[in-house]
């Protein structure tokens, strides 16, 4: 094993590693707010307001992210009203492509999640807030939020680790994420056992601290169980 390839080329396997990170943290971010009333219609009760949620999350669970990637990478340009559009600069690019794909369906599984901590609310904490008189909006906002966000952190870190590794297929619009420029290396060394060992190990490293920080999170928003203990 040449490790001396590693060495001269982990300095653009970390510039592919930023691009990655940036890739997982904009998507979550977008992906977030668009769960979050995507969720709240999954949790409703009224038929035609959670039908709609029900068919996007759905499709986005159901098709490979790679098919979601290429519909966005390759489909959008068919449209004439998209390219003359003023967004056709940005959606022409890999790099918002892979953002939109990632963050379409990094929401459907984050809305499902939410959908069942909402679902796992205890009912009598729900019933004591309405008896003191608490409207829909206010027993969201004070008890049912607080409460499925404390309990959807171990799943939705799972979630951010598979969008992680997810990330990957970036590459396939030829983004230079971390496998993209493992790749480009790759072709240019003819030392794939090498220059794949340390992405891995990169991805690895990422995922730990990922891991890490939602283990604190989770900590943080569930103090009160500790203390009510």
């Amino acid at each position: 094993m040449d490790f001396e390839v590693i060495v001269q080329y982990f300095p653009r396997l970390l510039q592919g590693a930023i691009t990655t990170i940036e890739l997982v943290v904009v998507s979550g971010i977008i992906g977030s707010l668009l769960a979050l009333p995507i969720g709240l219609a999954r949790h409703s009760h009224r038929l035609w307001l959670k039908a709609i949620p029900y068919a996007y999350i759905f499709f986005f669970r159901g098709t490979p992210l790679l098919v979601q990637i290429f519909l966005v990478y390759y489909g959008i340009a068919q449209f004439e009203s998209i390219r003359e559009s003023s967004l056709w600069p940005y959606l022409r690019e890999p790099y918002w492509c892979a953002i939109i794909a990632f963050s379409l369906n990094t929401a459907a599984y984050t809305a499902e999640i939410l959908r069942g901590a909402l679902g796992a609310v205890p009912r009598g904490e729900v019933e004591a807030a309405k008896s003191i008189g608490m409207r829909k909006v206010q027993l969201y906002k004070r008890i049912m939020l607080p409460r499925a966000l404390g309990m959807i952190m171990p799943a939705y870190g799972n979630e951010v680790i598979l969008m992680l590794k997810g990330s990957a297929l970036a590459s396939t619009i030829t983004l230079l994420d971390l496998t993209g420029m493992a790749r480009t290396i790759i072709a240019r060394t003819y030392t794939p056992i090498e220059i794949f060992l340390a992405a891995g190990v990169i991805y690895l490293l990422m995922s730990m601290v990922i891991i890490q920080l939602f283990r604190i999170l989770e900590q943080r928003s569930n103090r009160h169980m500790e203390v009510a203990r």
